[in-house]
């Protein structure tokens, strides 16, 4: 039942197709594999491998893949695993049907995205540390040139690499580049980890 209501509120969003299926994590997996899609959404809960196990597999074998998880659930550890596994994108079931779709295309064009309730809460419990966390940012952030600090700041708004490439008037490519080498030198696995970053050495622009 789940499944085919995500499916029907997937087919309402304008050029979304959805090429498989799966009933557990496992066969997420092998049709992950198998089709290549821009997004695979995975529910934390699955039968046979968890979507959180899944997840990583995923971001280990079809690196061109994102991935995004549906959950009802907002604690620390699932957020938390979740990113540090490579998922780029965090939804709640019990959010807005229009959220779910504005998630899957955000992570389908590069961006990371976290339903408002997961981001508040992921922001609540950085700022708890956030005066020690945020030297220790700066200080990560002090090898990076101008450009990629200015690059950086932009995912941490939540850009797509288009919206990036149109806003400092730079080809696609050269955006793309810019965010592997800023995720290489951070030493982090994505953008969501990025901009947490980006966020705690206070690069985010407030417009």
């Amino acid at each position: 039942m789940i499944r085919a209501g995500v499916r029907a509120i997937l087919a309402a969003g304008k050029g979304i197709e959805v090429v498989a299926e799966a009933a557990d994590g496992r066969e997420a997996v092998t049709l992950t594999q198998a089709h290549r899609p821009d997004v695979a959404l995975l529910d934390i809960r699955m039968p046979r491998l968890d979507g959180l196990a899944a997840g990583e597999e995923i971001a280990r074998t079809a690196p061109g893949t994102a991935v995004a998880m549906l959950t009802t659930f907002s604690e620390d550890a699932y957020v938390s695993r979740a990113l540090g596994g490579g998922a780029t994108g965090f939804l709640l079931k019990s959010g807005d049907p229009r959220e779910l779709i504005a998630g899957v295309r955000a992570v389908a064009e590069g961006a990371a995205f976290l339903s408002p309730k997961v981001a508040r809460h992921v922001i609540e419990g950085f700022g708890a540390h956030r005066m020690g966390r945020g030297a220790a940012a700066r200080s990560r952030v002090e090898s990076l040139t101008p450009r990629e600090r200015e690059v950086l700041g932009l995912v941490g708004a939540g850009l797509s690499n288009p919206e990036i490439a149109a806003r400092l008037h730079l080809v696609e490519g050269t955006v793309k580049a810019y965010v592997s080498a800023v995720l290489e030198r951070l030493g982090v696995r994505n953008r969501v980890l990025a901009a947490i970053v980006a966020y705690e050495a206070d690069l985010v622009p407030r417009d």
